[in-house]
């Protein structure tokens, strides 16, 4: 039976048109053209420069024949190049691939040929990577290879030899090559807005990176959703700590044209970059994996600038932020918002919204709460924790895992080429996030582990997450990890190992893991305490997740934790 409306009227051009967040572009330029954009070292962009050269890129890879159906890689840190590809490359109908450069090229050659990418835009300080990548694409190409058009870009932070090299190698400077665009290029918007804008891919560990593909109508609604929950105001001076190749910088990029705010894009990431950052160009937003505000809190004296001299937001999201350290990053007066998502959801997309009756709580107290991953996106529709055998949703007591799963017009498209992970990510209508969790009685979730780091002892779960995170309050532990070691008696047992903040005198590391341990068992369940705890450098993933399954292999190799006879 048709659905009916109480009228037959239609859509038209003047009343419907494709969501996307190129429009954003066009605004920021026509309102604010003489306002800084883009900030990178000593160049400085304002909003109708940074809209011209967009257009100009645009209408560059349209004379290349590239348009809908193409795809373009941008393997390149934070500079302009990578924020104006975000608006140039969907502007001529392409799709854009920023790739993570710090990932070697074996798996590069995988993405670029997956992707099928028609050019490859490199910052010059890559472009061997780039090189070496597509040479192994060849090698395995049997004859067949068709390479990429190479686009370098320059910079004057970096080694001129290598721009020469590149030069010499064949590629285009990426300033001429806008030269030879329209800067009043009349780029067209897309006519369906679940046309795909852009395509990243995950830090896999064991498999090949699947490649999530995103449509403009998501970037679109991100765009107006991350300032919202945030609490951005027009205007808003950002610091791009996070990664443009970050799912998008979790589509801030596209946030900051909506915003007409400025983007500062240091080539680098130092605690002593983001308070010289804050004091010079009044920073007052950036987003950080909890890493990188471990780097923050640690800051040696003469690296930061304190007391701050406004107050500064910072989002956080990927791994679960050990509470000790958003403590620590409160006492020095940055406020942090706790989010979290994945690459298949546009990045964050639940967040942990702040409470007026929050206010009044102990500061430890405030932390614990806000390490929680909270509540859905104002623009996602769903969100719900449900029971891995039943599916159906579990109680909010708090208490009870089950899997977090999400449905609604910020999940991805769907993976590249891969109908079979598709089948199972989107079953029973909802994304599974493979992520374990809670639902506390006030509605908010709570991530207690990956679904295959739970810890199974002596039948009972122990959430590795909340370990790590009571480690982390001991005053010597920088970053822990906490993985399942075979054990004789219980079947699996906790193992942590732990990296020592620097000051930490570390001859006697016997002595240090007792004091660790004797710590644990006035913060936990006995079963919960750690049996061993290893010092040393944690192994971690290009994008600074650390590598649980390499863990685990240390932790298997030991063998399981004998059986004490009495």
């Amino acid at each position: 039976m048709a659905i009916r409306d109480i009228d037959d009227l239609p859509k038209n051009k003047a009343n419907y048109t494709a969501l996307t967040p190129l429009w954003f572009l066009e605004r920021a330029a026509t309102v604010h053209p003489t306002r800084k954009a883009v900030v990178h070292g000593s160049r400085t962009y304002t909003w109708l420069q940074t809209y011209q050269r967009c257009r100009r890129l645009a209408s560059a890879l349209a004379k290349c024949s590239v348009g809908a159906g193409s795809t373009v890689a941008v393997i390149a840190p934070n500079i302009p190049a990578t924020y104006e590809a975000h608006f140039g490359i969907p502007m001529c109908g392409a799709v854009i691939n920023p790739v993570n450069i710090r990932l070697n090229a074996s798996t590069i050659a995988f993405l670029l040929g997956h992707s099928q990418c028609a050019i490859v835009i490199v910052d010059q300080e890559f472009f061997t990577l780039a090189e070496d990548s597509l040479k192994i694409m060849k090698e395995k190409s049997q004859g067949h290879f068709n390479p990429p058009l190479l686009v370098v870009v320059a910079d004057e932070a970096c080694d001129l030899e290598a721009l020469r090299y590149a030069l010499g190698q064949g590629a285009i400077e990426y300033e001429k090559f806008l030269e030879s665009g329209d800067p009043d290029f009349a780029w067209k918007p897309p006519q369906d807005e679940w046309q795909s804008i852009a395509l990243g891919y995950t830090s896999c560990t064991t498999a090949s990176p699947k490649g999530v593909v995103l449509h403009h109508r998501g970037a679109y609604l991100m765009s107006l959703s991350n300032p919202l929950v945030w609490g951005m105001n027009e205007g808003a001076v950002y610091l791009w700590t996070l990664p443009m190749f970050h799912c998008n910088g979790w589509c801030f990029t596209w946030a900051l044209a909506t915003l007409c705010g400025t983007n500062i894009c240091p080539r680098q990431v130092t605690a002593k970059g983001v308070y010289s950052a804050i004091a010079k160009h009044g920073v007052a937003h950036f987003c950080a994996a909890p890493v990188v505000l471990n780097t923050i809190v640690n800051a040696a004296p003469e690296d930061t600038i304190l007391p701050l001299p406004h107050v500064v937001h910072i989002m956080t999201a990927g791994a679960a932020p050990p509470p000790a350290v958003l403590f620590a990053m409160s006492r020095k007066g940055f406020r942090v918002t706790h989010t979290y998502g994945l690459s298949e959801t546009y990045g964050p997309s639940t967040i942990c919204a702040w409470k007026p009756e929050w206010d009044s709580l102990p500061p430890d107290t405030q932390a614990r709460l806000i390490a929680r991953q909270g509540v859905r996106y104002t623009t996602l529709e769903c969100l719900d924790v449900i029971s891995t055998k039943t599916g159906e949703p579990v109680p909010a007591d708090g208490k009870t895992m089950g899997e977090i799963v999400m449905r609604g017009n910020i999940v991805m498209k769907g993976y590249l080429k891969n109908p079979k992970e598709n089948e199972e990510t989107f079953a029973n209508g909802w994304f599974h996030s493979g992520d374990l969790g809670v639902k506390h009685q006030d509605g908010y979730i709570e991530i207690k582990d990956r679904s295959k780091d739970i810890i199974i002892s002596g039948g009972e779960n122990i959430s590795s997450v909340e370990v790590e995170n009571s480690l982390c309050f001991h005053p010597a532990v920088l970053e822990a990890s906490v993985v399942a070691r075979a054990d004789e008696r219980w079947g699996e047992s906790p193992y942590a190992f732990v990296t020592l903040k620097p000051e930490v005198n570390k001859s006697d590391e016997q002595w240090l893991a007792e004091e660790i341990m004797k710590f644990c068992k006035s913060k936990m369940p006995a079963y919960w305490v750690p049996k061993s705890v290893v010092f040393g450098p944690l192994p971690k993933t290009a994008t600074g997740k650390i590598q649980k399954h390499v863990l685990g292999g240390k932790a298997q190799q030991l063998g399981p934790v004998k059986l004490r006879k009495l």
